[in-house]
């Protein structure tokens, strides 16, 4: 099972060592089943399937259980010294989203991201060795930062699935609410009321600017780990700013596009990857980050 999923894991590049491939295939398959059981009816049945699967990832470390994906999971927790506690916050992230479609301020968002995001790169500096909690926390503010930017990527998507990332006291700050963003969803940019234009622009400003903050205070982080997960972690800290700054390129009208990247792109960032990041600071609103926005360390 794991091996069936290994093409669709974006983390299991050619710029990850064949060594460590097979370890991030098991860890995927493990996640990517407990997300899809977000796809069972009834919220007691997605809870019982998640309280489930956390029972099989215990059992698996004592080799009690037979299942395909723990069979391999097991044997890369033991081989790798891998944090159990890193796996079973996944878990906790997933029962998150059967119960929690809104956020009421950053703090809620940032508490939500320790446990869905940043499990994942503390998981991938475990299985190249790395355990300075240093190093885990620039790792946090990327992997979180990187979570942000897909839920303003997504606005227009999570709507549509009632699902709302943006904090209800920010919103409210600038005069929105979750009605006026279903209503935004629905207009041409023609149509759109000018001030609700003004009042989201300035709203998404402000989280863009939280979250550069955030990738600027885990930047340090690639030139920091050992070489061969040096060009991976560039590459994904280059590919998150990138999106970043495409959504404020279009100037955050994210309900009528999906700021993505191109191919282009992809292979552009491929080969800025092989140099160290640039010192100075990333984005068009980095300068003005928020306070707010700095992840704890």
């Amino acid at each position: 099972m794991a091996r069936h999923h290994y093409e669709n894991f974006p983390v299991a590049s050619l710029l990850v060592p064949r060594g460590k491939r097979d370890a991030l295939a098991a860890i995927y398959a493990f996640a990517r089943s407990a997300d899809d059981f977000a796809d069972e009816p009834g919220v007691e049945g997605r809870l019982e399937s998640l309280a489930d699967w956390r029972g099989k990832l215990y059992a698996c470390l004592e080799g009690e259980v037979e299942h395909p994906t723990f069979l391999a999971l097991g044997d890369t927790i033991h081989k790798h010294h891998l944090s159990v506690s890193n796996l079973d916050n996944l878990l906790r992230a997933f029962e998150m989203d059967v119960t929690v479609n809104r956020h009421q301020n950053f703090e809620s968002l940032l508490n939500y991201s320790k446990y869905s995001a940043n499990p994942v790169g503390r998981l991938m500096l475990e299985l190249f060795g790395h355990r300075d909690p240093e190093l885990f926390a620039f790792s946090d503010n990327i992997c979180t930062a990187l979570q942000l930017t897909n839920f303003w990527q997504d606005v227009r998507i999570d709507l549509e699935r009632d699902r709302v990332y943006l904090p209800l006291e920010d919103l409210a700050r600038y005069g929105l609410s979750v009605d006026t963003l279903k209503r935004r969803k629905l207009e041409s940019s023609v149509q759109a009321d000018s001030g609700m234009e003004q009042r989201w622009r300035g709203l998404m400003a402000l989280e863009a600017k939280r979250t550069w903050q955030l990738f600027n205070n885990g930047k340090p982080l690639p030139e920091r780990v050992v070489p061969q997960l040096r060009r991976q972690l560039r590459l994904t800290w280059l590919t998150g700013t990138s999106i970043l700054a495409r959504i404020e390129a279009v100037d955050y009208d994210v309900f009528h596009r999906r700021p993505r990247l191109r191919p282009f792109d992809f292979v552009r960032l491929y080969f800025k990857a092989r140099r160290p990041l640039m010192p100075e600071v990333a984005g068009a609103n980095a300068d003005a980050a928020a306070d707010s926005g700095s992840q704890g360390q």
